[in-house]
């Protein structure tokens, strides 16, 4: 559908903050762990900028991965608690394979690794010894670069063949326990975004340097949530799409602090898994 200011008015929307990448020279570049004496985790700084996050409920089932980049489904999955990894790996992987290929008609679909997030005060992202923590910077998985290459990486043999044809990166987002309220995914409208808004950044691991995308605040960005999120329901979310027309192929989010949540609310549990989603045409 068409999230045009006629079907925005009607929904109910929040006041989010957002943390977009502030105008620099250089290529940013993040760590994934501490970096050696004197070197900062990350050169680029980020611009708060206050913008209305649109509760998408009334009309969640009808937006797309393909169309705002972004589709809730429901789900409830076999695994207890998302305590064991192996479980994770043998349980919900095939779950969000096969939910992944009823949603977007995919011929096939492969889970390549998951992550979970626990809200622990005062916690840093990606900090030795604490759990990773919600992302509060607009940003995108994958770039024109680091889509293909995924494929490149973990495909072997048959990677050149699978980039001939259509593919996607699609994460599968939900709630551990819910409802959720603290910190919850906001996700901006593939359709009210341009590739000018995007900038390649190096995430820079000990063994590899992947590369995604910081984002540019723009006026025209339409954000949008589904509050109180329950642990049957998921969020399919676009990363990466080589169609170039047609379809949806980048949804920036973030993490955002909901100012309607109730002060006991439950710190976030949540988990993330990444797709390739391989189309036959």
């Amino acid at each position: 559908m068409s999230l045009n200011s006629d079907v925005l008015g009607r929904l109910p929307h929040v006041d989010g903050v957002f943390h977009y990448l502030a105008p620099m020279a250089e290529k940013p570049r993040n760590f994934t762990y501490d970096p050696p004496p004197g070197v900062e985790r990350t050169n680029a700084a980020y611009e708060p900028h206050s913008m209305p996050v649109y509760d998408v409920r009334p009309i969640a089932y009808e937006l797309s991965v393909d169309g705002e980049g972004i589709q809730l489904v429901e789900h409830r999955s076999a695994v207890q608690g998302f305590e064991d990894e192996e479980e994770i790996r043998q349980v919900y992987y095939p779950e969000a394979e096969r939910l992944v290929a009823a949603a977007t008609g995919a011929s096939r679909v492969v889970v390549f690794d998951h992550t979970i997030r626990r809200r622990q005060a005062g916690a840093v992202d990606r900090a030795a010894g604490s759990p990773r923590q919600p992302v509060t910077r607009v940003h995108n998985d994958y770039t024109e670069i680091s889509g293909p290459q995924r494929v490149r990486d973990l495909m072997g043999d048959e990677a050149e063949a699978l980039l001939k044809k259509r593919f996607a990166v699609i994460n599968v987002w939900r709630p551990i326990r819910g409802p959720l309220q603290d910190a919850p995914l906001a996700v901006c409208d593939a359709a009210s975004t341009t590739q000018e808004d995007f900038v390649a950044s190096d995430l820079v691991y000990r063994d590899r340097t992947g590369e995604t995308y910081a984002v540019k605040y723009s006026p025209r960005h339409r954000w949008l949530y589904v509050p109180d999120m329950r642990e049957d329901e998921a969020l399919l979310l676009k990363c990466y799409d080589s169609a170039r027309s047609g379809v949806a192929r980048f949804a920036p989010h973030s993490a955002f602090e909901d100012p309607t949540a109730p002060a006991d609310k439950l710190p976030r549990e949540s988990i993330e898994l990444r797709t390739l989603v391989f189309y036959d045409g």
